[in-house]
C-alpha cells in the first residue's frame, strides 16, 4: 500500500493545535480535539443571492458585495428605481430624479454618482446619491448611453459609449472634463478601478480589447480570452473580474480574472447566460444582478474567489 509520505513526501504530523501557516496539501492530526485535518484549495463559485425587487436590464451598479447599489434600468419602460443590497436582500430606496436606462454608476452604496443613459433620447444628466436621495449635478459634455464607469462619487470616469466612441470624461464631484481617449472606440464595455488607475475591457463592436488608464492616457494591454459586449465587471486596475455579457455564441456565462498582466478564465461560470447586467464588489467578492437572459431578470449572484481553507479529513 502506498503511504501518504510516499505520495506527498511528508509525514502526517501530530500537533496540539492547527498550524498558523499551513501549506497547500498539508495534512495533520490535531491531538487536542482528536481530528485529522488538511489544508486545501476551495474552488471559486457563483451562488444565488437575494433577488432584486424590480427586474430590469441596463441598470447601474456600485458598492460592494455586501453593500451594493442598483439604480435605473429598463423593464418595459425606463426605470428610476433604486435598491440597496445588504448581502442577502434588496431594499427599495428613493427613486432617481429621472428614469433612464443604460446608465453608468460609480462610487459606494451611500455616496454614488450616476450619469448618461437613455431617456427619450441619449442623456448627459448626472445625479448624486447620498444614501437617501438623488440630487442633480453637472451634466456630461456628451449625451451618451452604455458608458463604462469607474471611480468614486467625487472622482469618476465615464468611458466610451454609443456611437463606438473613444471619449473619456472625468468627474470631480461637480463638473466633467475631457480625459484621454481610448485606443479602441466602443460601447457596452465594462471597467474597474479608480479615476487615475482604471481598466476598460470588452464592448461593441464585439471586442476582447483591454486598456489601462493612468489618469491621463490609455494603454492597450493583453486582451480578454473571449470577445464580449454588454458584460459586467468590477474590481481594481490590477485585480479585476469580467463576467457574463453577449458574444458570438449568444449569451455568455464565462468569468475571467485579471492579474495585472493577463486574463485567466475561471473555473466558475456565471450561473445563467446574461447580458446588460450590473456589477459591484471586488475580484474575489463580486456581485452580478439584473440584465436579460433574454427575458428581463431580477436574479442576483454572488462570486467567491478560490481560497485556501482548513478542512476536516473524512473518508467520503
Amino acid at each position: 500500500m502506498t503511504t501518504f509520505k510516499e505520495i506527498s513526501g511528508q509525514l502526517i504530523r501530530t500537533l496540539s493545535s492547527d498550524p498558523t501557516d499551513p501549506q497547500e496539501g498539508q495534512i495533520w492530526y490535531n491531538s487536542t480535539i482528536g481530528v485529522l485535518k488538511g489544508y486545501k484549495l476551495v474552488a471559486a463559485a457563483w451562488a444565488s443571492g437575494g433577488n432584486l425587487n424590480t427586474a430590469r436590464r441596463s441598470l447601474g451598479g456600485a458598492g460592494t458585495q455586501t453593500a451594493a447599489l442598483g439604480n435605473g434600468g429598463y423593464i418595459t419602460t425606463n426605470s428610476a428605481a433604486t435598491e440597496e443590497y445588504n448581502g442577502s436582500t434588496w431594499t427599495n430606496q428613493n427613486n432617481m430624479g429621472t428614469a433612464r436606462e443604460s446608465v453608468g454608476t460609480a462610487g459606494t452604496q451611500t455616496a454614488a454618482v450616476t450619469f448618461g443613459g437613455y431617456v427619450t433620447g441619449y442623456s448627459n444628466l448626472t445625479e448624486e446619491y447620498d444614501g437617501t436621495n438623488w440630487s442633480p449635478s453637472g451634466n456630461m459634455s456628451l449625451s451618451k448611453q452604455n458608458r463604462a464607469s469607474a471611480g468614486t462619487q467625487t472622482a469618476a470616469l465615464a468611458i466610451g459609449g454609443n456611437g463606438y466612441i473613444a471619449n473619456t470624461e472625468e468627474y470631480n464631484g461637480s463638473t466633467w472634463t475631457s480625459g484621454g481617449n481610448l485606443n479602441t472606440g466602443r460601447t457596452a464595455l465594462a471597467a474597474s478601478g479608480i479615476q487615475t488607475a482604471a481598466l476598460a475591457f470588452g464592448g461593441a463592436p464585439l471586442t476582447a480589447a483591454t486598456e489601462s488608464y493612468n489618469g491621463t492616457s490609455w494603454t492597450t494591454v493583453n486582451s480578454l480570452n473571449t470577445a464580449i459586449s454588454a458584460l459586467a465587471g468590477c474590481g481594481t486596475q490590477t485585480l479585476a473580474i469580467a463576467f457574463a455579457g453577449a458574444g458570438p455564441g449568444g449569451f455568455n456565462t464565462a468569468t475571467e480574472l485579471w492579474d495585472g498582466t493577463n486574463w485567466v478564465t475561471s473555473s466558475a461560470n456565471y450561473t445563467t447566460g446574461t447580458s446588460n447586467l450590473a456589477a459591484a464588489g471586488t475580484q474575489t467578492a463580486a456581485l452580478g444582478f439584473g440584465g436579460n437572459t433574454p427575458a428581463v431578470t431580477n436574479a442576483t449572484y454572488e462570486f467567491t474567489g478560490a481560497f485556501n481553507a482548513t478542512r476536516t479529513v473524512t473518508t467520503s
